[in-house]
């Protein structure tokens, strides 16, 4: 025991004396430099998007509405997002496990020359004006094979990523037989495995549009492309939602000057968030006709019970704000809340990150009921909903987490000057969202339609009351659009400018007093086995019945 304390400690003072490794420190920032100019480039492209459907902006000629959606959403809630989670893993199983083994590295560059090949593809025929499919990409509308082709190298982009993580992990584990993996490595390997079971569907689904889009067969089962398309869509979102909840674990009590509040808790909520999260995705097809109302009633529970492991995050990470501010003299009810360290952006983004996942996760909610989810389906409520839990809960902790990771990457420190410009990046960030998907919100519930440019239906009255809304809107976009030129310039400034010097990668301590946590926390075969299971309950008997009892296939259409 005294051996493997010894040891711990050498690796820790070891990885705070010296940073990152330099190997290890490359592929990071080179993940985190291509995310960060999608994010500018996709910025762009929404606020094109906001200006337009706010009837502010027409679109040249030579640009249609629906080219700019779909790059927007792919670019954003794809191709960012998974780089910018690669990246952000990769250097935190490299802190916390003394170092990428070489082979994890090979994969992290593999994966990056996949995800790559695959962005550019479609990307690019996006552009050409042959994939105007949209982020969901739903058939019968049919893009180009290549468009298909290239997500098919996105899927194994992630695959190869996932996989150098696995095989770090393990080789860890074999070198310190034991002990428990720690904690930020192990929500690497559960977002890993929940990413990687969740683009099982999507891979499937590509793999059947493939063919139909080169022609070589004539039609194509839309009800099984979307079924297997939410297997993926949902479970991304919740992922990218997991890949934050990791930094609120992990870094933030260390921030603030608390410790963890339970370290089996933790676990748990990574644990759970693999085995339910996957058949969560058939909420999105509440009002879809061929699914039975049998299943849909059965997938309402399975939704729902994907609120567990937030419900228990919120209640961990109250309870070490509370437990961090009374060791700082706190009293009273909420004198803790005083206590916290408002003026440091590296908390404050993912605090506001935090608090409004309360309204967006009952957002979720909603939208897993059949009634409610009738009031405003495809209408704008549930792009706001969506810009909520991405463009806010997620994408302000990926900002919050920037702060400190890249300095500690890059060797430099942030300066007072840049914790400033943060602070109002990021609340600039939360009023432009307030803003742009308050008014989303409400004028969906007006009957306001999702995926359409601006358009006033003939001066349609009703068309004609959601005007001041959409105002709202392109105002709350173009507040974003500056917190993206801002956010971006704050993180190649981080990289490249910021003075030399050394910044910490905060990892949160246990409690003295902290039980210890189970060795059947890490029983990987067991949960991968319980969720496959859980998947099987929720998708065999539909998608069968989808294949045996399928209705007449769909050709190809080009709606634009």
């Amino acid at each position: 025991m005294e051996t493997t304390v010894l040891k711990e400690s050498f690796i820790e003072k070891s990885n705070k004396k010296l940073g990152a490794k330099p190997e290890d420190a490359r592929i990071s920032l080179t993940y985190l430099s291509l995310a960060f100019i999608l994010l500018l480039v996709g910025g762009t492209l929404g606020l094109i998007q906001g200006l337009n459907r706010a009837g502010l902006f027409e679109l040249p000629a030579w640009l249609n509405y629906y080219q700019v959606l779909t790059a927007h959403g792919i670019l954003l809630v794809v191709a960012f997002t998974t780089l910018f989670m690669t990246g952000y893993f990769y250097a935190g199983v490299s802190h916390t496990l003394g170092g990428l083994t070489s082979k994890a590295r090979k994969f992290a560059w593999s994966a990056l020359a996949s995800l790559l090949v695959g962005t550019v593809m479609i990307m690019t025929t996006v552009v050409m004006g042959d994939a105007s499919v949209m982020y969901t990409f739903y058939p019968p509308m049919q893009a180009s094979p290549w468009f298909y082709i290239g997500l098919v190298f996105l899927a194994l982009g992630i695959w190869l990523a996932g996989t150098g993580v696995f095989l770090n992990a393990a080789s860890w584990k074999k070198a310190n037989r034991g002990q428990k993996l720690p904690l930020f490595s192990f929500f690497a390997v559960g977002g890993y495995l929940l990413l990687i079971l969740g683009s099982l569907g999507i891979t499937a689904e590509v793999l059947m549009l493939i063919p139909w889009a080169f022609g070589w067969t004539e039609t194509v089962n839309v009800m099984l492309s979307r079924t297997l398309f939410w297997a993926f869509g949902h479970t991304a979102v919740n992922v990218w939602y997991l890949v934050a909840v990791s930094a609120w674990y992990v870094a933030i009590p260390k921030i603030i000057g608390g410790k963890t509040f339970s370290d089996v808790l933790a676990r748990v909520v990574v644990i759970l968030s693999v085995i339910l999260n996957v058949p969560g995705g058939f909420h999105h097809q509440i009002i879809d006709p061929a699914i039975t109302q049998g299943v849909k009633f059965m997938h309402v529970f399975m939704s729902l019970s994907i609120a567990l492991p937030s419900l228990l995050t919120a209640f961990a990470m109250f309870a070490i704000f509370e437990r961090a501010g009374r060791k700082k003299g706190a009293t009273g009810l909420l004198g803790w809340f005083k206590k916290l360290p408002w003026k440091d952006v590296r908390f404050l983004a993912p605090m506001i990150a935090m608090i409004t996942f309360i309204p967006a996760g009952a957002g979720g909610i909603a939208q897993t009921n059949n009634q409610l989810n009738q009031t405003v389906h495809n209408s704008l409520w549930v792009v706001g909903h969506f810009h909520l839990t991405v463009g806010v809960t997620v994408a302000l902790t990926f900002f919050g987490i920037t702060y400190w990771l890249i300095p500690y990457l890059s060797k430099r420190v942030m300066t007072a000057r840049l914790n400033k410009l943060g602070l109002i990046q990021t609340w600039l960030w939360a009023i432009g969202m307030l803003f742009m998907s308050g008014s989303m919100h409400w004028v969906g519930l007006l009957g306001s339609p999702r995926r359409t440019s601006f358009s006033t239906y003939g001066d349609n009255a009703t068309a004609l009351s959601w005007d001041p809304y959409l105002m709202f809107l392109g105002i709350g976009g173009t507040l974003l659009f500056i917190g993206v030129v801002l956010m971006v310039y704050i993180a190649f400034h981080l990289m490249f400018r910021a003075p030399k010097g050394h910044t910490e990668f905060p990892v949160a301590e246990e409690e003295k007093d902290a039980a210890p946590t189970p060795k059947w926390t890490e029983r990987w075969g067991l949960w991968i086995v319980l969720a496959i299971a859980v998947i099987s309950m929720g998708y065999v008997i539909p998608i069968v019945d989808m294949i045996v009892n399928a209705p007449p296939g769909s050709p190809g259409f080009r709606t634009w």
